[in-house]
């Protein structure tokens, strides 16, 4: 069984972030004097829906463990960028896969499930040993496969993101990569993240602005 975990890394932000964003929303008032002075003028700016300034920051992140399922979803964020890897090119005879918490904790689901994959595999090993091209052989891969995916978003769509995809109602995958995401932005820039208040236990997190 290859089981996989989700894990988010953060590749890259703007340096000095909420710096920039601040310089970004004061040349709208021309209050360059007061650059530092107040140190809730981001989050007054977001209360207030001036979203636009905190579009100037940006971040990148790597996620792996995650499903095509997962990714399928993630892509549909369409003011963002992504790099995933590719079935075209990529061998995927050893693939890991997600499985999902309703099937693990119910064993004949499991053993059905684990059956398919494994099936699967020997399919796409079997049309791959007849020189069939990766490209065509990846048709009989099921969306569960762990598929890496490198995510670039600036502030204004990850807030998007959490406010869509941290809800009790989204899919649970897009809701653990969504939070570790949260996370570490939150830490980083908390002028423009802080108002989330976050659930752990259930995956979810809410805006105060909300």
């Amino acid at each position: 069984m290859n089981k996989v975990q989700i894990q988010v890394q953060l590749l890259s932000i703007t340096p000095d972030c909420e710096k920039l964003i601040e310089e970004a929303g004061r040349t709208c008032y021309l209050s360059f004097d007061k650059t530092g002075s107040n140190t809730s003028f981001i989050s007054n700016a977001i209360r207030r829906g001036h979203l636009s300034i905190i579009e100037h920051a940006c971040a990148s992140f790597r996620i792996k463990g995650a499903s095509r399922a997962f990714t399928h979803q993630l892509v549909r964020h369409r003011v963002a960028s992504f790099s995933q890897q590719s079935q075209r090119y990529v061998d995927e005879n050893n693939f890991n896969y997600t499985i999902p918490p309703s099937i693990e904790t119910n064993a004949q689901a499991l053993k059905l499930y684990n059956s398919f994959m494994e099936q699967a595999r020997d399919v796409y090993t079997n049309l791959r040993s007849m020189n069939i091209l990766k490209e065509d052989a990846r048709f009989v891969l099921p969306n569960a496969l762990e598929s890496e995916i490198v995510f670039t978003a600036n502030f204004r769509e990850l807030r998007h993101l959490f406010d869509l995809r941290l809800k009790k109602s989204a899919q649970w995958e897009i809701r653990m990569a969504a939070l570790q995401m949260l996370q570490i932005v939150k830490n980083i820039a908390p002028q423009v993240f802080g108002d989330y208040i976050i659930d752990s236990e259930n995956m979810t997190a809410v805006s105060e602005n909300i």
